[in-house]
């Protein structure tokens, strides 16, 4: 009897061990980003130009998904603009991308290759339109380009898809009755400081640093684009029904407006990604980008109209099944 005494010691030693490296092995489980709760790999996210809202809005939205999934690899790639991402997406060179509704709906209305497999994740911030003169400039209205070097963007770019439905709208040829250039946002305010350009369009989030920089080192003042116009591009049809009237608020670029709004066209943002993308990646990568509204918002202010109760609107875009789970889970 006392020789049993230390086996039964012993196995209850084995047993209280094995007990206590279960729970430790839950606790780790549960603590740690292992299995399906992070994914792993590497996803490519296209972006914008350096110095374009796409651009910083990708980078802080990197960092926030490292927080969130820190097995996931997020590689960013530079682009012309919503154009070049939609397609990018579309055939395969990247999985995730933001781009503007009218730039998607004209990718999908043209049955580009890959139309089909698009899907949305969510509905970001508006893109406003920027027609920027130097204060001194005569031009008072889009009208006025008539005959004058317009820098319009880049061919892959939404800038210059919305430039050309603005120019029509209000009459003009956008290959004849302007000389267009297809700088991007990179060279456009150098080119109107060394009066090489009489005018540039642009389309971001407010602000975009490119302009604001412009603003404090050159008079330039912004052109209104009226609702009449407005009123015009929607009789355009197709992709031209996704552009609103808005309002510029004279805090978006103080030096530039000098206290005064300015009426002008906005066009919602999407969050985008392709038919055959993991739906558990894509359900925590729409979460990522929600959850972290505030934190990028400190830093890139179009951000912060990021809205749970709108971004399920993807309209042209399907919603993607992983954006459609996290929907679900967040429904009150």
């Amino acid at each position: 009897m006392l020789q049993a005494l230390p086996r039964i010691g012993r196995r209850r030693a084995l047993l209280g061990s094995a007990a206590a490296f279960a729970v430790f092995g839950l606790l780790l489980w549960w603590l740690l980003p292992l299995g399906k709760d992070s994914p792993s790999g590497t996803i490519t996210f296209s972006t914008g130009t350096p110095t374009g809202v796409y651009q910083k809005y990708g980078i802080l939205l990197r960092n926030a998904i490292a927080k969130d999934m820190p097995r996931l690899d997020v590689r960013l790639l530079n682009s012309d603009g919503s154009q070049e991402n939609v397609r990018r997406v579309a055939t395969g060179k990247a999985d995730f991308t933001i781009a503007a509704a009218d730039a998607v709906a004209t990718y999908m209305m043209e049955n580009e290759p890959g139309a089909d497999r698009l899907r949305g994740c969510a509905r970001l911030y508006d893109d406003y339109v920027h027609l920027v003169v130097p204060r001194s400039s005569s031009v008072q209205s889009v009208a006025d380009l008539k005959g004058r070097k317009v820098a319009v963007g880049p061919g892959g770019s939404g800038v210059r898809l919305i430039a050309d439905h603005v120019l029509t709208a209000a009459g003009l040829d956008p290959k004849k009755d302007i000389t267009p250039l297809s700088n991007g946002i990179g060279t456009m305010p150098e080119l109107l400081k060394r009066h090489r350009i009489d005018a540039f369009f642009w389309s971001g989030g407010l602000p975009t640093s490119a302009v604001t920089q412009l603003s404090k080192n050159f008079a330039i003042r912004l052109v209104p684009i009226g609702s009449d116009l407005v009123a015009k591009l929607h009789e355009q049809g197709g992709a031209s029904r996704y552009y609103r009237a808005a309002v510029m608020p004279a805090d978006a670029y103080p030096e530039a407006q000098q206290g005064s709004s300015v009426q002008t066209v906005a066009v919602a943002n999407l969050l985008m990604t392709r038919e055959d993308m993991d739906a558990d990646l894509t359900e925590k990568l729409t979460r990522a980008v929600i959850d972290s509204r505030d934190r990028i918002g400190a830093q890139v202010h179009a951000a912060q109209l990021v809205d749970l109760r709108t971004a399920i609107y993807t309209d042209p875009l399907e919603l993607h099944e992983g954006a459609r789970r996290y929907y679900r889970s967040v429904k009150p």
